[in-house]
């Protein structure tokens, strides 16, 4: 049986953003032009920042992490730069530094993007976020002791909720599962 990984890849289809693509039996889709994301966690003072923000592929408003495309406008940016300046759009905090905590695979069964999260340092409130034209961004600052209430709220009313905030619930998840508090 082929494992489809020696197979050529095809280029079904590419937008300004994604591209469509076959290799063997599966359809994936990417980033275009080698575009990258980063995924931050950031926290000021016992609150971590989430950002709410409408989702046309899912028809909701989204409860998530900040967030934003790396090399989309400006290429050879570093990925350190691209978040902090995405951190201070999406919610009008600045870092004074960045670090990385890794690449990660949202769902690699059928996308081929990666993310790189990146922790935020020394927060100042610089201005009111919202993210640029178009976006209506809403910022939740939300006590670390009470983020899983809040999402869990948030979920209730009907808010889609990024599979990334895993990340804030993992250790109440796994406890749950285990039977251990």
């Amino acid at each position: 049986m082929s494992d489809d990984r020696d197979l050529p890849e095809e280029t079904m289809w590419e937008g300004r953003f994604i591209v469509a693509r076959k290799r063997g039996r599966w359809e994936y889709v990417g980033r275009a032009r080698d575009i990258q994301a980063a995924v931050i966690v950031a926290v000021d003072d016992g609150h971590i920042l989430l950002v709410e923000q409408y989702r046309v592929p899912i028809g909701a408003p989204c409860l998530e992490l900040p967030a934003g495309l790396v090399g989309d406008e400006t290429a050879c940016e570093a990925i350190e730069t691209a978040a902090a300046r995405e951190l201070e759009e999406e919610t009008g905090y600045r870092p004074s530094r960045m670090t990385s905590a890794g690449r990660f695979f949202s769902s690699p069964g059928m996308v081929s993007e990666s993310f790189t999260l990146l922790l935020a340092h020394g927060l100042e409130k610089v201005g009111d976020g919202g993210g640029v034209e178009g976006e209506h961004i809403r910022v939740h600052r939300v006590p670390v002791a009470s983020v899983t209430d809040y999402i869990n709220d948030r979920r209730g009313e009907g808010m889609a909720i990024d599979v990334k905030l895993l990340l804030l619930l993992g250790a109440g998840l796994l406890a749950d599962a285990t039977g251990h508090a």
